[in-house]
């Protein structure tokens, strides 16, 4: 008989609970949305940049938040996604639709990978409008599909760094960029950074493009306050301030928001006890999963 120890059996519920819970954030059970597969047939191959690092759920749900912040601030897509989109009442699920695109052109077969890049690019076809000022907007144009790559891959990266992996070496960086490219041109996006060089200088070269409105301040406002019941505005909230505290200065001062101070270190460890916990919890999973598919 296999002796078990009596902390086994609710470690191995609590790891159950978190993945079940996680995997709620981004698969909507209502749509029978299931976890992406990991393919051995991706755009990427395994065990590289982009993959882990979008592989960290913590860092991807901050660097979501800190990204979704910077690409308001681009009045075109900040329309887009007002006039085009359910935005204001479900956040959550805009955000969750975003995290599966990430994962099926990520981690997906390439033919699934390619249909997603195929129906997003669609979609981006038919949002067209008018802002307030006259200026006709497209969410198919080039440099704007561009400020909301180098926000993503800009805002996943540093957050990754910051709560998976501070010492990645910057050749590793760099790839991520050149990896993360590869969806982004395949969507029409120009100019696309394949180093951090790049990015920064995309980055910066692109802040005349941007302002804030009282409106991208009120969109802001309600990204950083969350919505739902509790607990899990109290959890977005935390994800919140560590987003917050990864934004880069200039989209800080844009949006009027202050860099948290010493409140921001409650936020920060909360959030790497959590990234921790997930850890632990999935590697129980895959290596579960694992064992299944060598058998």
């Amino acid at each position: 008989m296999v002796s078990v120890s009596p902390l086994s059996v609710p470690a191995s519920l609590a790891r159950r609970v978190l993945v079940r819970q996680v995997r709620g954030l981004f698969n909507d059970g209502s749509k029978g949305e299931r976890p992406v597969a990991p393919s051995h047939d991706a755009l990427f191959e395994p065990d590289t940049p982009i993959r882990n690092v979008h592989a960290d759920v913590v860092a991807m749900m901050i660097g979501g938040i800190s990204a979704l912040m910077l690409q308001m601030l681009h009045p075109a897509a900040l329309r887009g996604v007002l006039d085009h989109s359910d935005f204001r009442n479900d956040m959550r699920g805009r955000l969750r639709r975003t995290a599966r695109f990430i994962a099926v052109t990520t981690y997906g077969h390439r033919d699934d990978a390619e249909q997603a890049i195929r129906t997003v690019n669609a979609i981006h076809a038919r949002v067209t409008g008018t802002m307030p000022d006259g200026t006709a907007y497209a969410a198919a144009d080039p440099r704007t599909l561009a400020w909301v790559h180098v926000a993503e891959a800009t805002s996943f990266l540093n957050a990754y760094r910051r709560y998976a992996d501070p010492e990645m070496a910057a050749s590793d960086q760099d790839k991520y960029f050149a990896q993360f490219a590869v969806i982004a041109q395949r969507l029409g996006a120009e100019p696309v950074p394949t180093s951090r060089t790049q990015a920064a200088e995309i980055m910066q070269s692109m802040q005349p493009d941007l302002c804030a409105t009282s409106e991208t301040r009120a969109v802001a406002r309600m990204i950083l306050d969350g919505e739902g019941r509790l607990p899990s505005r109290m959890t977005q909230r935390v994800l919140a301030a560590a987003a917050l505290d990864l934004l880069p200065a200039f989209a800080r001062e844009m949006l009027g928001l202050q860099r948290p101070g010493l409140e921001r270190y409650p936020a920060v460890i909360g959030t790497q006890v959590a990234a921790e916990a997930v850890r632990w919890a999935f590697a129980d999973e895959l290596h579960r999963r694992d064992r299944k598919h060598n058998h």
